[in-house]
């Protein structure tokens, strides 16, 4: 059987209302927090989850607890539809508390990108590049003819 899409990414964080906060900034969307201990956020196509780590931690295995460190070789990437929305992007995570871990800046491979750093540490880069285009129901998609 094919997945036919991510649908939930879940991110232990150290202060569930702390990251609430920080990505209902970020992501000018209102968080769902009806759910005790934990917070959804509906994005077109795939939700955002925020659950305290150590309770993920025990969710999966108590001897996940406090292994998590530095970077884990994973980023979260959000495309945007310009260069200028990249830059709006990282500045409005930059006020919203993150730390900017790149400038935004052209790529080597014809796009536009930087990278932040949420409260605890998850790694995103906002990106613009000219081979995607967007569906009419907001899906990234690549151009026919780049």
């Amino acid at each position: 059987m094919k997945i036919p899409r991510l649908t939930v990414i879940t991110l232990g964080v150290a202060d569930l209302s702390k990251a609430t906060k920080f990505y209902a900034d970020v992501l000018g969307t209102p968080p769902n927090t009806s759910y005790e201990g934990v917070t959804f956020i509906e994005l077109p196509g795939t939700w955002l989850s925020l659950y305290p780590l150590e309770n993920l931690a025990k969710d999966i295995s108590a001897e996940l607890i406090g292994t998590r460190k530095g970077f884990a070789g994973i980023t979260l990437a959000h495309n945007a539809r310009s260069r200028e929305e990249v830059i709006a992007i990282i500045n409005r995570a930059q006020a919203a508390g993150a730390r900017i871990m790149k400038e935004p800046q052209e790529t080597f491979w014809g796009g536009f990108s930087g990278y932040f750093a949420d409260p605890d540490g998850y790694y995103w880069e906002v990106v613009w590049g000219p081979m995607f285009e967007f569906a009419e129901n907001g899906e990234l998609r690549f151009k026919a003819n780049p």
